[in-house]
This record gives C-alpha cells, structure tokens and sequence, in this order.
C-alpha cells in the first residue's frame, strides 16, 4: 500500500482479497441453489459500504441487504445493479423512490403493508417487498400465527411480494435452551409456508439464516443466506464455536501513525485526570486516533494494546477523542512514523478480543468506526 495524505493520521484499512475469500467460504457452505445476500448496512459494518458492495458484485454477488432506504439509493447512485432490500423501517412516502429505484422493502408489520399499499396505489406503482415474519423475537414482522394477515398481504395489488423471511434472534448461542428456541423458531416459520402453500399462495424466495443461522444450522431449505458479520471475517465475541467450521479471514484493521515519542520521567502523568503515571523512566507514543474514531474509551489505562512492529503496547491513561498514548518503554526500536494497529491481526488486537475488553460485540465495535476515518482498499 503506498502512504499518502489518507493514510497520515488514522484509516481503515479494507483487504479486498480477505472480503472476495469470505464471499467464496459461505457461498461454499451453503446448500444447492441457496444465494449469498450480502448485509451491507452500516456502510458494511464499517467497511465502507460502496467500496464492499462494488467489490462483492465484481465477485458475483447479486443480492445485498441494507437498513435505511438512504443506504440503498447510495449503493444504487453508485451503479450497484444487484437487488437490494431495505431490511428496516421506510416511510411509505418514499413508496415513489422504492419504485423509481427498484428497491425491495420488508414488510414489517400487516399495518405498514395497508399504509404501503394505499401510498403506492396512489402514485400508481407497485413496491416490490419482503414479508417479515415474526417468529417470536418480536421486533419487526407479522406474526407467524397470523396466516389470515400474511395471506392479505400477498393478496395487495400494488405489493409485489419477492421474499419471505425471519431472523433468529439466538442462532449464536450453544445454550441448550438457546437451541430449542431457535429451532421453534424455525419450525413456526417452515410451519407458515406451508399453511401458505395448502392455501394456494405461491411462495416466494425464503430466507431464514443470518451468518450464525448458516453456521450453525446449515441444512436449513431456503433461497438466501443474509450474510452479515461471517461475510468480515470476525466472530460477534471471542471463543465462540459453530457448528460448521470455516477459514474466514478478517477484512478490517484500524491504523495509525506515532506521530510523537515523549520521555516522560518517573513520576511523571499523562493524560486527562492522570490517569497514568510513570513507575520509571518511560517512553510514550503519541497516535492521532481516539474514541471520536471509534477506539472505545473503555480500553484507557491498560485495557488496550496497540501493535507497532512486533511490540504490543499497552494504551497509557485515557484514550481522548483524537489522540491517545500508549507505554512503549519496552519496545525500543519503535520510531515515529511507525505504524500502529488498534484493531486487526490476532491476539489481543483482534476485533473480537477488543470488543469483550470494551464491553461489546464486534458488531458494535466495528460500525462504530467514526465518519471522519477514510477507509483505504488493498490487494
């Protein structure tokens, strides 16, 4: 990668290689017929949601998944031509734009489909949508029990239903009562298309499986596989087992540069509230990278470590909103301009490890990237 203006403060660093492998292990996973659709919300877990969406086309993936509508039109001004579902709530007043843009919309409550209905009938269009299926983490969705409500809405005219699908709220976990819920769930849903079917409705493309949904229930008869944080090649949390076993890689590294080596005498504080205070004669290592980066603060004073060369260097008192510092007294060859990794790797800089020490999953951790980081491509 070669350094320039982007890559002189702090970046996110995107391996494209890491991404297309992710893409091919699931597809590979995945039963005959089955597709991928990639969750892309939250500009891809802050991967950069066009950058990961155009890379993934390029690669064969048609379907992608989002949570606004705003998300959508930015893939679509973009030139992304794969379907896209809005995954989340849409005014039906942007029913025009859901038309205009040919954007599936999730169906997230029998309600919401009559307001949609009645909106686009007005306008004279017909919405293309999904019907969320409410198998008991009751969030979104009709519930599977209302066949009555589920069967009006395929009847709407001016609702082209595409899809049909749930999510499962606990597919993660390997508690035993965890896996009895998560297969009720997948028996309620399975339950209702096939009272569908006996009624004469001709389904549509079903899809029941996040990433942990495929991990964890692979054999599972559906048409797509919503592949969100598997597709980045992290866990939600470390030590966590699957079912299925897979070489993902990680896509993401948070960098930064040493811009500053300071000595700081024994005794000595740094930092807001001196919080750190040198036991010794120390050096310290100044990064322009904080909690307005998205670097939790809950790894101030020890709880994180920073890799610069082969050195993993404890953060020194409290990350602040662009800088922070970090106790290299042991890593003498560190120099500024070096390069430092926050998040990326193995160890206790994965995303993982620094997301348990900061009280989180990956999820968070990763779409929590600031806006003002530029998010650099390679290979």
């Amino acid at each position: 990668m070669k350094q320039g203006y982007e890559t002189e403060r702090a970046w996110i660093e995107v391996s494209l290689p890491n991404l297309r492998h992710n893409a091919h292990i699931l597809q590979n996973l995945m039963p005959a017929g089955c597709e991928l659709m990639a969750v892309v919300k939250c500009e891809a877990y802050g991967h950069g949601g066009v950058l990961t969406a155009k890379e993934l086309e390029r690669s064969g993936v048609g379907a992608f998944a989002v949570a606004t509508v705003e998300e959508a039109l930015r893939l679509r001004e973009n030139g992304i031509r794969g379907e896209i579902l809005i995954l989340g709530y849409t005014d039906v007043r942007r029913a025009g734009d859901l038309y205009g843009y040919d954007l599936n919309q999730s169906v997230i409550g029998f309600e919401y489909a009559e307001a949609l209905q009645k909106t686009a009938a007005h306008l004279g269009v017909t919405v293309r949508t999904h019907i969320k299926i409410d198998t008991g983490m009751h969030r979104l969705g009709i519930r599977a029990g209302n066949l009555s409500d589920v069967i009006r809405v395929f009847a709407m005219k001016n609702l082209e239903v595409c899809g049909m699908y749930t999510h499962l709220c606990c597919a993660d976990s390997s508690a035993p009562e965890d896996i009895a819920f998560t297969k009720g769930q997948i028996s309620s849903f399975y339950r209702l298309t096939d009272m569908l079917e006996r009624e004469g409705v001709r389904l549509p493309k079903l899809h029941i499986q996040s990433s942990y949904g495929l991990l964890n229930y692979p054999r599972l008869k559906c048409d797509y596989v919503r592949a969100g944080i598997a597709l980045y090649g992290v866990d939600s949390a470390p030590g966590t087992e699957t079912v299925l076993k897979s070489q993902l890689r990680p896509v993401l590294s948070l960098k930064s540069r040493v811009v500053l080596i300071r000595d700081v005498k024994k005794g000595e504080s740094v930092g807001y509230g001196r919080q750190f205070t040198a036991g010794r004669e120390s050096r310290i290592a100044i990064l322009p990278v904080g909690y307005g980066d998205g670097y939790p603060g809950d790894l101030s004073c020890g709880r994180g470590r920073v890799r610069i060369r082969e050195y993993c260097a404890p953060v020194a008192g409290r990350v602040c909103m662009d800088q922070l510092a970090v106790d290299i007294t042991e890593a003498e060859t560190v120099k500024r301009g070096d390069t430092a990794t926050l998040i990326g790797g193995e160890g206790m800089t994965d995303a993982p490890s620094i997301a348990a020490v900061s009280g989180r999953i990956s999820n968070e951790l990763l779409c929590r990237m600031g806006a003002r980081l530029p998010v650099v491509p390679v290979g």
